[in-house]
């Protein structure tokens, strides 16, 4: 009887052992790795080949491809979404000097390592192609380290009557003038600076 219950506590131990480990590894889907590498791989051709690329033509033959963190599924997240009810015009500063302007749109909020974040989705006003598109700059602990100075873009959709929202970070991406001067980009809204380092998507280029 002593022999059983050892036995029968052995189990129980291997059991919690197993069910703690599988809540603490990764669990990125592999073909979700592979959705992200093909897409990566897309992005290294158009800007070595297309002439719609961002980086100027001297660099293009000796271009090794952009630099990115490993892919994660920790950095997909369901964020809760929060119209905004009141909305204000916003006038973001761009990289050459110049004003985009946008209005307020949404807040999507999450938790993140035990911190919680607010990121004000914006839609853009301004004339032009990308006119009411929704626009999402963010900075985070990473910025003029492991990724570019002035922040990242995340592209998201307008989903009407939805309640969230994606944020996939690991789908993080430079603004154009993180590659060429020539570009002009606008800068994170001060709401969208975070104090946690989103280590998704990609890295600084130069």
């Amino acid at each position: 009887m002593k022999q059983r219950n050892i036995i029968i506590l052995a189990v129980i131990v291997l059991l919690i052992v197993i069910v703690f480990y599988s809540f603490n590894s990764s669990q990125t889907d592999p073909s979700y790795v592979e959705e992200i590498r093909k897409e990566r791989e897309e992005k290294d051709r158009f800007m070595k080949t297309s002439k719609e690329s961002p980086l100027p033509e001297a660099e293009r033959e000796n271009f090794k491809g952009l630099k990115y963190f490993t892919a994660d599924s920790k950095y997909k997240i369901i964020a809760n979404l929060i119209p905004v009810e009141s909305k204000k015009v916003v006038v973001l500063s761009t990289s050459d000097g110049k004003e985009q302007r946008c209005i307020e749109y949404a807040h999507a909020t999450f938790s993140l390592d035990g911190v919680k974040n607010d990121l004000l989705i914006l839609e853009i006003i301004d004339m032009g192609p990308s006119r009411g598109k929704l626009f999402l700059a963010f900075g985070d602990e990473t910025n003029a380290d492991e990724t570019y100075g002035a922040g990242r873009y995340l592209d998201v959709a307008k989903v009407p009557g939805s309640s969230t929202i994606t944020l996939d970070f690991n789908r993080a991406y430079n603004p154009y003038c993180a590659y060429n001067d020539s570009f002009s980009c606008p800068f994170p809204p001060k709401e969208n600076l975070l104090k946690i380092a989103i280590k998704a998507g990609e890295k600084t280029y130069h």
